[in-house]
């Protein structure tokens, strides 16, 4: 017994790759506070606050389900999912000897759980993980995601929108991901997100269409007027710049949402047909594959209403045999419904007898129903419809 413990401490110990060091000062937000303090409060509103998995139910209760299906031990999905929700993690990677540690529960004290548990990385995806980034390779493959697709910086250094930034309290570097090609930033991990099975099931970076929006101007807003640091010049003033805001609005916020699609209605001989233009660089809905337009229709004969329908724009993922699951399993998807990018789709449906108006009304849900249920989702944010936009068509 002793023998098998010695080897498997040998074996475990090879798995954490070469990564960069974070000193104390700047692991968290925290630390970043007291000169920064306007743009760490809106990000700690953000979702990128909260990318890991103690604070997000969607997030925890996937890891839970594909450690349940794969067989493999809760830490082991974590360490894959901090490629991209914790990049910044300790660990790169874990192997059958961890596993076997697991089960003979010898796991207690391993780099594994250490790194899992570290609270340098409690706060998900923060300040010392976008601007610490050194280089980003756009040349990788698309196996490549994450922290598998940069380099850092040194630790104590921060890169930043500004080639005149300067601090006494760590050095500061220009990189033009930072804002006017942010979508290289964006990309190295909303996109190329792969089941199990190698379905690709995310893929935000093959359906973006470079227009005249840049991810940071949805995302971040327009530059408005402010001060990225506390800290006074030597004239005593606070620098005045252009600067955006750090709350990273996405598809949970209605703001973003009602400016994505607009509606068109029209009306042939016994056929409604439906219009959607997306306006945005990218698909609607886009991002984790359970995402959902849902059409409600309803028919009217003067104020009272005689029927209703509704359609559904999402995707739905089986495993073997058939089964449903979730995207990150799936051996198959079902068509791609979403709304392409700077582009329409147009939806036909027959109108109903007696009807002289038609009310259409378009909402989005970040998780559809057969996701929602197989991953038992309690909070109602992954319920709840968010109105995009609605019209009324008259058809006499």
């Amino acid at each position: 017994m002793r023998v098998v413990l010695i080897i498997l401490a040998v074996l475990t110990a090879t798995y954490a790759a070469k990564v960069v060091e974070i000193s104390k000062e700047y692991q968290t937000s925290q630390k970043c506070k007291p000169c920064h303090m306007q743009i760490v409060k809106e990000w700690e509103h953000s979702w990128h606050s909260k990318s890991h998995y103690s604070k997000d139910e969607y997030f925890r209760a996937t890891m839970e389900y594909v450690a349940r299906k794969t067989r493999k031990s809760p830490n082991s999905v974590k360490v894959k999912c901090a490629t991209c929700h914790n990049p910044r993690i300790s660990v790169t990677s874990t192997n059958i000897e961890y596993e076997i540690k697991v089960l003979m529960k010898l796991d207690k004290g391993s780099k594994v759980n250490e790194a899992i548990d570290n609270k340098a990385i409690s706060e998900g995806i923060n300040c010392v993980v976008c601007h610490n980034i050194d280089k980003i390779y756009d040349d990788k493959d698309s196996s490549h995601r994450g922290m598998n697709r940069v380099s850092w910086t040194k630790s104590g250094t921060m890169v930043g929108p500004f080639d005149d930034a300067k601090s006494p309290y760590h050095k500061t570097e220009y990189r033009d991901f930072m804002d006017e090609k942010s979508e290289q930033l964006c990309f190295v991990c909303h996109a190329n997100d792969k089941s199990s099975h190698g379905l690709v099931f995310t893929d935000m970076q093959s359906e973006y269409k470079k227009s005249d929006k840049n991810c940071v101007d949805c995302h971040m807003g327009p530059r408005i007027s402010g001060a990225a640091t506390t800290l006074r010049q030597e004239n005593g003033e606070v620098k005045k710049r252009k600067i955006r805001t750090h709350g990273f609005s996405g598809a949970h916020m209605s703001d973003v949402l009602k400016n994505s699609l607009s509606l068109r209605l029209w009306h042939e001989n016994s056929e409604i047909f439906i219009e959607l233009e997306n306006s945005l660089p990218h698909n609607v809905p886009s991002g984790f594959g359970s995402r959902e337009l849902i059409i409600d229709i309803t028919y009217k004969n003067a104020t009272k209403e005689i029927s209703k329908n509704s359609i559904s724009l999402t995707r739905h993922y089986t495993r073997r045999g058939g089964k449903p699951t979730i995207a990150h399993l799936a051996k198959k998807a079902s068509q791609d419904l979403s709304i392409p990018a700077l582009d329409k789709k147009v939806l036909k449906v027959k109108k109903t007898p007696g009807a002289i108006s038609v009310d259409v009304k378009v909402y989005y849900r970040l998780v559809n129903d057969e996701v929602r249920s197989i991953l038992d989702l309690k909070d109602a944010i992954w319920s709840n419809k968010t109105l995009i936009t609605s019209k009324n068509l008259k058809l006499n």
